[in-house]
């Protein structure tokens, strides 16, 4: 006799984000320090390109008010505090934003599980303890943190709570994703460092997965590294925080990637990727939207969703997908697909549809 297989799907998601904006400030302490150099009208038509408004950080703000780049304020003058800093920073914004994000859940019942995904700080005990207890979260409940997995760490996340229910059909899994990208300015004025910085900013997320109740069903996962492109995106831990290195030919691999017959057949489950109305796409970054839309042929909609994320809060890590999978509850697709992608050069997705229970 056959085992009937549970069917997890995301009820709800929350988000949240730091309440000091500062893409305006980066920008304004990026171009002072690159006044009379020759890759400076670069710079500034690269963030008049991005495609984004507003990027959100737990950096305080100066006692006048001003940004984490003035004077008294974090980066003051261009100095860079040590990696000690930049973490005793995380190990009290990262739980107090991901406690935001989860408090704009509805009624999560008896939790069973939590899985957090967080790259961009380390603390022991590990911010999923942290969580767990700030909760009042039973001490049996079953815990797991995926670390420095990079953007594509909430597929990962909710890729482990969807084996989770699968394999115990009762499970309340509580998948938290939160970053602090923000704590990690640095003081190389290269440009390609410096459009990396450009994108990213601070969020959290937290989606409920269980296997009752409507939300989008997890269906069929899909993973692909891109050979030869471990050098493409990656982190480096230093005396001061965590160096980003984002190259600009990741766009262009990406399209290349995507545009094989066999990895687009194991994407989208052989159908054609323009009869799917629900692509939930990280928001890497404008030119990588374009990758994405331009190698699947998309419709110029297809990734309103992601473009509207990337435009309100940049790219925030892992928990940018989540983002734009709370815009999928909100609009219901009748099949999807969330893609993301990280250090590998590697993309991780699943299929997803909507269901009424």
């Amino acid at each position: 006799m056959s085992r009937v297989v549970a069917q997890p799907r995301i009820n709800a998601i929350g988000t949240a984000v730091p309440a000091h904006d500062i893409h305006d400030a980066f920008i304004g302490w990026a171009r002072g320090r690159l006044d009379g150099r020759r890759d400076a009208p670069l710079f500034e038509r690269m963030a008049q390109r991005s495609g984004i408004h507003h990027r959100w950080s737990v950096l305080p703000e100066t006692p006048e008010g001003g940004s984490p780049v003035a004077t008294g304020g974090f980066y003051a003058d261009g100095l860079m505090p040590p990696t000690s800093e930049r973490m005793a920073l995380y190990a009290t914004a990262a739980p107090d934003l991901a406690l935001r994000a989860i408090a704009r859940l509805p009624d999560t019942g008896a939790i069973t599980h939590i899985v957090v995904a967080s790259c961009t700080g380390f603390i022991a005990p590990g911010i999923d303890q942290i969580i767990a207890a700030r909760l009042g979260l039973n001490g049996s409940v079953e815990r797991t943190l995926i670390g420095f997995m990079g953007c594509y760490a909430a597929v990962t996340a909710l890729k482990t709570a969807r084996h989770i229910v699968r394999s115990e059909p009762g499970a309340r899994v509580l998948v938290v994703t939160v970053e602090l990208s923000t704590l990690h300015l640095q003081a190389d004025l290269a440009i390609e460092p410096l459009l990396a910085m450009l994108q990213f900013g601070d969020g959290a997320a937290a989606a409920l997965v269980t296997s009752e109740g409507g939300g989008l069903m997890l269906c069929d996962p899909f993973a692909a590294t891109v050979p030869g492109s471990e050098g493409l995106i990656r982190w480096s831990v230093g005396d001061t925080g965590f160096g980003m290195h984002l190259s600009g030919a990741v766009p262009a691999k990406l399209g290349e990637a995507l545009s094989d017959t066999a990895t687009r057949r194991a994407l989208t489950g052989g159908v054609d990727p323009r009869t799917i109305d629900g692509w939930a796409v990280h928001a890497g970054g404008r030119s990588i939207l374009d990758a994405v839309e331009t190698a699947l042929g998309l419709d110029p909609d297809a990734l309103a969703a992601s473009r509207r994320v990337l435009q309100d809060f940049g790219n925030m890590s892992s928990a940018t997908l989540m983002f734009v999978l709370a815009e999928m509850l909100r609009t219901q697709p009748a099949q999807g697909v969330a893609l993301a992608f990280g250090p590998g050069l590697a993309a991780e997705g699943l299929r997803y549809r909507w269901t009424d229970g």
